[in-house]
This record gives C-alpha cells, structure tokens and sequence, in this order.
C-alpha cells in the first residue's frame, strides 16, 4: 500500500525560479497544491538576489509542507556566464531544501524527458503537454518555468526513489 507524499519540485536559476508541489498516493493520482516562479530582483547585487531566492523558497516549504524535494540537476551549457549563474541559484536552493530537513532528490534533463515523454530529446511543447494531460489540467501551465518544476515534480514520483521511499 502506498502513502500519500506531497513533492516539492524545483526548476533552478538565479532570476526566474520554477516550483511546484504535488501530492500523491501512487502513480496516476496527483493533486496540485499549487506552482508558480520567484523572480529576484535582477538589478540587486547577487548576494541579494540569493537571500531574496532562498527567503521566498523558505515561505513555499512552510507554506506547502512538501516531504521531499526534487530538483533538476545542473547541465552544462554553452555559456559559462549562464552556468554560472544558475550554479548560484541552484545552491542556494539545495542549501534552503537542506535546512528544512527535505530529503533531496536530483534528476538532469534527460531523465525528466524520459520519464514524462519516453523520450531523451523530447521538446519543451511535448513536455509541457504530457505535464497538462497528467496533471488533468486545462491549459498548459504557464510559465515555462513553473510547467518545469511540474515535470521534476512528476519525475521523481514516477520514479524508483519515490517509490522505494513510501511502499509499505
């Protein structure tokens, strides 16, 4: 028998952070608690903009009560100046998940791809259909960002972490 588990999903960044949080009680029933992004004030200093992002995260985990956390990992890009940037972010996530006590569950591109699609290479309009139709949604979750963190989200229920962590 398995147990309901309420997920917090993450799609780093620096200046548009995506979440959301599912609950679950088993693959195919999910409830939506709810999604968006935080936005840091992109003209402040770093150090503002990482105390505003953690600040802001901290509110949705005491707000939403998540279990876990599932949270892209960080990709490699072309532009360091962009990885750079999400790698700031990206800490100070994993640094505010920690301090809450959440387990912390990473999972890169691919796999968010492969486990929503059954494709590796699967585009952003393909994933965020599959996160509409199984989340039962109206309309395609907007912003791409939140759509992200739905995905992660999803990721990790369907996946042998989750499960190994609430079989009974």
């Amino acid at each position: 028998m398995l147990s309901l588990l309420k997920v917090l999903g993450v799609d780093p960044g620096l200046g548009t952070i995506g979440w959301a949080v599912l609950e679950t009680e088993g693959r195919e029933t999910y409830r939506v608690w709810g999604y968006g992004v935080i936005e840091t004030p992109r003209a402040r200093p770093l150090a503002e903009r990482v105390l505003f992002l953690a600040q802001a995260l901290r509110v949705i985990i005491e707000r939403e009560h998540p279990e876990q956390a599932a949270v892209e990992d960080l990709f490699i890009a072309k532009n360091s100046r962009t990885a750079a940037s999400v790698g700031h972010g990206r800490g100070a996530i994993l640094l505010t998940l920690a301090e809450a006590g959440l387990p912390i569950h990473e999972y890169n591109p691919r796999q968010v791809k492969v486990a929503l699609t059954g494709y590796g290479a699967a585009d952003k309009s393909q994933m965020q259909t599959m996160v509409q139709r199984l989340l039962r949604l109206k309309s395609i979750p907007k912003p791409d960002d939140a759509a992200d963190a739905l995905a992660i989200a999803l990721c990790h229920i369907n996946s042998a972490s989750y499960t190994a962590g609430v079989a009974r």
